[in-house]
């Protein structure tokens, strides 16, 4: 929390403003709505709002926020800057109650930044894990009940046990890539089922690489897509053989559900895929990797830029 009391960008609000402008324009101010570099000047007067501009091409004034997940926001940008960072160095995530009490917002204006900040975090990078000599690891996990029991046709009309839970049947599934020493990439998907799966792994894993997982069916025929492909049979108590196991995806799949169930307690489904965004992108900057707090923080305001996200698109997922 040293940051809170030494960085002058996350208490005040101009100092805030020229902080995410020296990183969103490196180059100077760009007009977000025609594009233009030249003829901007800075809106002065009493009256004028902070980090104001007027582009003299389009005749349109604008600040850094528009385009951008600040855009329409009433919510200082030094309270968005306080929140990026509790985000982005809490290891397994921060709630909106917490959030909500530590900005002094509303819990309903604490959550949507939640979910803004979640989006910033989205990776849409879509270039292939691993490589030559590289391996993946493979596994697929199962978080919280779906909103509708999925009744398998062989059960028969048999009941429900276990006070109405099937085991997976019943359960969001989660499939998750990590390249070993590496980064991760998390899905959530309807039905964790074998072409599915197959699709999700050999569209985001690159062909030479190792591809390790367990010893489940739904990988059964992954060593035809790789240049091999190397299980670890855990029903046998067989947790690696060398360099051979699943660790690396199985401490992600800790690292989430402690999270989940101890900080964020309930996620519905429709936003499911923004908390794996969120774990995906910590992962991915992690301080193994050489990226410390405020380093993290600085990368996921990169990301805000063309990511508009409204409420109604919220809460409607």
């Amino acid at each position: 929390m040293k940051s809170f009391l030494n960085d002058k960008h996350l208490q005040n609000e101009e100092a805030a403003y020229a902080w995410v402008e020296a990183r969103i324009w490196p180059n100077g101010p760009v007009c977000p709505h025609c594009g233009g570099v030249e003829r901007i000047s800075k809106m002065g007067g009493k009256s004028t709002r902070i980090g104001a501009y007027k582009c003299y091409q389009c005749r349109k004034p604008f600040t850094v926020k528009v385009g951008t997940i600040f855009e329409s926001s009433h919510v200082p940008m030094h309270l968005w800057l306080q929140a990026i960072y509790l985000l982005s160095s809490s290891k397994k995530g921060i709630s909106s109650n917490q959030l909500h009490r530590t900005l002094g917002c509303t819990l309903k204006t604490a959550w949507f930044i939640s979910h803004r900040i979640r989006e910033a975090m989205r990776d849409g990078g879509l270039s292939p894990m691993g490589g030559a000599g590289g391996i993946v690891e493979a596994d697929e996990t199962y978080f919280g009940p779906t909103k509708e029991k999925k009744v398998s046709p062989q059960r028969k009309g048999r009941p429900f046990t276990k006070r109405g839970r099937t085991g997976p049947a019943s359960k969001r599934a989660i499939v998750s890539l990590v390249e070993r020493g590496g980064k991760a990439r998390s899905f959530h998907v309807e039905n964790a089922d074998k072409l599915t799966v197959v699709g999700i792994v050999t569209s985001n894993v690159d062909r030479e690489t190792r591809l390790h997982t367990d010893e489940s069916r739904l990988y059964a025929d992954a060593d035809q897509h790789f240049v091999s492909h190397e299980t670890v049979k855990h029903s046998a108590k067989e947790y690696a053989r060398g360099d051979v196991n699943t660790n690396s995806v199985e401490g992600y799949f800790s690292i989430f559900k402690r999270g989940m169930k101890g900080v964020y307690q309930h996620c519905g489904e429709r936003h499911l895929h923004r908390y794996l965004s969120e774990y995906d992108f910590r992962y991915n900057n992690r301080i193994a990797l050489g990226v410390n707090d405020e380093t993290r923080a600085e990368i996921a305001l990169k990301g805000i830029v063309g990511k508009r996200l409204t409420y109604q698109t919220t809460s409607e997922g």
